[in-house]
């Protein structure tokens, strides 16, 4: 499952995270990439200790617990470190797949991937997440402040930046729910959980979902 997001920062929040990045120290993004990954990866990521890296970060992971729809889509269970990328005008990430196990002392396993994009995609050309699925290639050039979540099971790429600059904050997930097949039932479920909440309010009907919803989710989850 694929899902957009829009509207995870606020105005106010995207525009500190855009003016600490503007003269944030930057290193080679190489230095995360795995051994395979590293042949194709060409862009550039906030150091992981510049004074700004703990501040911005804190400000995504918070837009993130408080997102009801990445909740209830990702289930999220352990989140790595946000990086966040610039990619200026030649740069590019060829096709990779994502390090399955990420973390050297405290190991997780990476089930979800998320791009959240910084930039006006009006201000840069190029820089696609170009995702490999079964159906084809999607390609996603998403607002400023909105976000795209996908299984890391897939092979992916980001477009050359062919005029102006690309921020994005990147990041990985371990679901509680492990199977993919059954987080997106659990979604699905929710959704119409969420759907008659709305339309009638607190049913037997919706009593009984959420008894389902609770059921599955404590059969399934990893925790």
């Amino acid at each position: 499952m694929i899902i957009c997001i829009a509207n995870i920062l606020t105005a106010e929040e995207l525009e500190l995270i855009i003016n600490n990045l503007k003269n944030a120290e930057f290193v080679d993004g190489k230095l995360t990439a795995g051994w395979y990954a590293k042949q194709v990866k060409n862009n550039a990521q906030l150091k992981n200790d510049a004074a700004q890296t703990q501040e911005i970060r804190t400000i995504v992971n918070q837009a993130l617990k408080r997102n009801s729809l990445f909740q209830i889509a990702a289930r999220p269970k352990a989140l790595r470190p946000i990086i966040f990328s610039r990619y200026q005008v030649g740069m590019y990430y060829g096709t990779h797949i994502d390090n399955a196990i990420m973390g050297d002392e405290k190991l997780t396993r990476s089930d979800l991937s998320l791009t959240l994009f910084l930039s006006d995609p009006a201000s840069y050309a190029g820089g696609e997440l170009v995702i490999e699925s079964t159906q084809g290639e999607q390609a996603f050039k998403l607002d400023a402040g909105s976000m795209v979540v996908y299984p890391t099971t897939t092979l992916h790429r980001v477009e050359p930046v062919t005029e102006g600059e690309r921020l994005v904050a990147v990041t990985w997930v371990q679901s509680l729910v492990r199977d993919a097949h059954n987080r997106e039932i659990l979604f699905d479920l929710d959704t119409v959980r969420d759907i008659l909440f709305h339309k009638s309010g607190k049913t037997a009907e919706f009593d009984l979902l959420s008894k389902s919803i609770a059921n599955l989710l404590r059969k399934w989850a990893d925790v």
